[in-house]
């Protein structure tokens, strides 16, 4: 399945076009859902449960792309993807781009600024790409 969008990204070099593999989406779609499931253990610090449940949801929208026959090396575009891929609402968009604000800021300048309510909302939009990427199901022949 092809988007125009995507098509476009392909275009100038922001995405690659590339068959999907129904083991590797299964693949993503497994590790998704396990992070997201230990990301709500609220018996771990907030900061491995952050963690958790964005690479949950990395994973996830990462199936999405690969079910439509895209790959990214840019997380941040693999997000943005979400819109096209399982028609994500613009307001779930936009907990994913704060996450991954606060993920940079961690990962590269060692502040992690995250609470309870981040946290939450990030949880229920993973869930929300879970839904929507597993119900892509078998890729079409």
């Amino acid at each position: 399945m092809s988007l125009a969008p995507l098509d476009n990204l392909v275009r100038i070099g922001q995405l690659k076009a590339e068959p999907a593999a129904q083991t590797e989406f299964d693949g993503l779609i497994h590790s998704g859902k396990v992070r997201l499931r230990d990301a709500g253990n609220g018996s771990l610090g907030l900061e491995s449960r952050f963690d958790l449940a964005y690479n949950a949801a990395h994973a996830l929208a990462l199936a999405a792309l690969r079910w439509h026959g895209y790959r990214s090396e840019n997380r941040y575009l693999v997000f943005q993807s979400l819109t096209h891929t399982v028609a994500l609402p613009p307001e779930q968009w936009r907990v994913l781009d704060q996450a991954h604000r606060k993920r940079n800021l961690a990962e590269y300048e060692g502040n992690l600024d995250i609470d309870e309510a981040l946290l939450a909302a990030l949880i229920r939009v993973a869930r929300e790409v879970a839904k929507r990427a597993g119900a892509l199901g078998v890729l079409p022949e």
